[in-house]
């Protein structure tokens, strides 16, 4: 059956093209659909392919301003390090954003090209080399938004943790998760107050907090021979750096060799960086903080995706199970 909105937005998106330097033979397919749309441009004029992403328009930082301040952060990351990441193209009138408008969409959607990178994400059977290598690349990040100095107009949210325990971003309610109990709902109550006072002392220095990806999983590093980039800038924010550690370890965070990864993942970013020792006890509690976020995550999209349904019910008595061996660990 064919998805009408789907089709308006890849009409559209196609119509796009316009704005860029891209020839008439070019051709242009779906490539990937998660929360956002990523189609691939494939002209035969130009020596590498790009994609298109459509933002979804869902979310509260999917706005013009704010996606255009993402590409700024991805741009400056490029020309100031040596991190592998998309190179972002520019429309002809200079442009970071395009708006999407018809009348067959149901609302805007915002759209912005970047080169393909060549890569695959990486194997779940052998995750320590790369979780170490992943900890070097973040810690050269954070070191370069350490020093950045963004745009006036730069805008971008935080990554709090009302932010995410009240879903002021809209990333999904933790308590639409699938199959949630009245005891879960109790349980996950009590983990989000704890949760909330644990991180309520934590400071917020150029240290501890700045510009973070905040969803580096596995499905955002492309890795090729001992090369890893980074993509999906999406959800870019700011919070606590250590955050991005949790982002690395989402939907592994059940897995026993989880303190290694972690233990591989600091080896790396000590090569780069100091780590301050309170942010280094507050690991355990930045990973229940990102797997109560993505627990309202899967719940949202079961309407959309396949994985997310797959895992929802084995997800949410996970979720209880981490949230009971941490509430007992810290008393």
């Amino acid at each position: 059956m064919t998805d009408p909105l789907a089709q308006a937005i890849e009409r559209q998106a196609e119509k796009a093209l316009k704005n860029y330097n891209f020839s008439c033979e070019t051709k242009f397919s779906l490539l990937s659909e998660s929360e956002n749309k990523v189609y691939l441009i494939d002209d035969p004029n130009r020596p590498e392919n790009y994609v298109m992403r459509v933002n979804s328009g869902r979310l509260a930082y999917h706005t013009p301003l704010s996606i255009a301040s993402e590409l700024m952060w991805l741009i400056a990351i490029e020309n100031d390090t040596d991190i592998v990441v998309p190179s972002v193209m520019k429309a002809q009138d200079g442009s970071l954003v395009q708006t999407l408008s018809a009348a067959d969409l149901d609302k805007p959607r915002h759209a912005a090209i970047y080169s393909y990178l060549p890569g695959l994400e990486p194997s779940e059977d052998d995750l320590l080399p790369g979780f170490e290598r992943l900890g070097a690349i973040s810690a050269r990040m954070h070191k370069h938004t350490k020093s950045w100095r963004p745009p006036n107009d730069f805008i971008r949210h935080c990554w709090l943790p009302e932010a995410i325990l009240e879903n002021r971003l809209n990333w999904g309610k933790w308590q639409n998760g699938v199959d949630l109990t009245k005891d879960a709902i109790a349980l996950l109550n009590r983990l989000g107050r704890t949760l909330q006072h644990n991180m309520s002392d934590l400071e917020r220095d150029r240290d501890r907090f700045g510009l973070i990806h905040a969803d580096l999983r596995l499905a955002n590093l492309l890795v090729q021979n001992d090369s890893t980039a980074i993509i999906d800038f999406d959800d870019c924010g700011y919070g606590w750096f250590l955050f991005d550690l949790a982002g690395a370890l989402s939907f592994l965070e059940e897995r026993p060799d989880v303190p290694d990864l972690i233990a591989r993942w600091l080896e790396g970013y000590r090569r780069i960086s100091p780590i301050p020792q309170d942010m280094e006890a507050a690991i355990p509690t930045f990973i229940m903080l990102r797997r109560i976020q993505l627990l309202g995550w899967v719940g949202y999209q079961q309407q959309h995706l396949e994985f997310a349904r797959q895992i929802g019910p084995g997800f949410t008595r996970e979720t209880c199970r981490l949230a009971e061996d941490y509430l007992q660990s810290v008393g």
